[in-house]
């Protein structure tokens, strides 16, 4: 009997708990959010030589003072120009879903930072640099649409394939939200493996907060097999850790091993090319995620809160 009032206690518990968080995100959703999404990069492929110094007024920010007028005329008249371009256009003939889902991040942080302003939203391309795909600051949003054109796109093969598996319109929301996350984390110390695993982990509850309309998996750049992979085998990963003494270890070469983008996580076992990477990250999340749940603290203070103090009173016990 006690067993089947304690699972009732629980159930309220959730439905409480479920009925909250759907009245939060009705609020959130009733924000208005006044913003329009500026296609610079279709406005240079449609772009003439004679159009240059209108299009450096209205974008002065995207032309370099130290570039003169000729590289750039040689960029809208440069055919292999046109043709990242022209690819642009084929996956992005309209941008009404990500707009969509921007919308619902401004929200988002409107709800949670109340000085919030909407900012200036300009997608472009950047030649497939792929390591500043969103750039993300006080009043302007950049969005390189060239490194989201899908995974298999013949433009990324001399890519990493774990790298290209992330270039998709899908994450074009999360990686703007990890910009966001930057600008409200802060942490005095990042020395040990533990301090990077819940640096990490808060970007990545900030996406949880912030755009709960992405897949788990989206938000840390997973496939559905590999979050998959990570929650069967969560509470190894954590014996693991353990065992090796690795949470409070400074050996710099513990990061590439379980905190950089790689293909798989290096525990230098057999199981090693099952794993996604990044898996120190993926325990660094659940541990925020369980501070959280302990301690109901507001999202902007938990980015703001040092590692001891979170893992101290997560309390974390690894899913089994």
């Amino acid at each position: 009997m006690q067993l089947k009032y304690y699972i009732i206690f629980i159930l309220g518990l959730m439905l409480v708990s479920c009925d909250k968080d759907s009245k939060v995100e009705q609020e959130i959703a009733a924000i208005n959010i006044d913003f329009n999404v500026e296609r610079f990069d279709k406005a240079f492929l449609e772009a003439k030589p004679n159009d240059l110094s209108q299009l450096k007024g209205a974008y002065p920010f995207l032309f370099s003072k130290h570039v003169p007028d000729s590289i750039w005329i040689h960029r809208i008249n440069d055919t292999l120009q046109n043709e990242l371009l022209q690819e642009v256009q084929k996956v992005f003939p309209n941008f009404k879903t990500s707009e969509e889902e921007l919308k619902g991040l401004f929200q988002h942080l409107k709800y949670y930072d109340k000085t919030f302003k909407a900012p200036r939203v300009i997608t472009l391309t950047n030649d497939v640099a792929y390591r500043d795909k969103t750039i993300v600051n006080d009043s302007l949003v950049l969005i390189a649409l060239d490194n989201y054109l899908g995974a298999s796109h013949e433009f990324y093969q001399n890519i990493p394939m774990y790298i290209g598996a992330n270039m998709t319109k899908n994450q074009i929301v999360v990686d703007v939200t990890n910009g966001y996350a930057n600008k409200y984390i802060f942490q005095t110390n990042r020395r040990t493996l533990l301090n990077e695993m819940i640096y990490f982990g808060k970007l990545l509850y900030f996406k949880d907060v912030m755009i709960p309309f992405k897949s788990a998996a989206e938000r840390i750049g997973y496939t559905e097999n590999q979050i998959k992979w990570a929650e069967a085998n969560e509470s190894e990963i954590w014996s693991y850790f353990i065992e090796k003494e690795l949470l409070y270890s400074t050996d710099p070469k513990l990061p590439n091993r379980f905190i950089a983008d790689a293909p798989f996580s290096k525990f230098y076992l057999e199981l090693d090319n099952e794993s996604p990477g990044r898996l120190g990250q993926y325990l660094g999340w659940q541990i925020v995620k369980a501070y959280a749940e302990t301690t109901g603290e507001d999202v902007l203070k938990i980015m703001q809160t040092e590692p001891d103090v979170i893992f101290t009173k997560a309390n974390f016990k690894p899913k089994k």
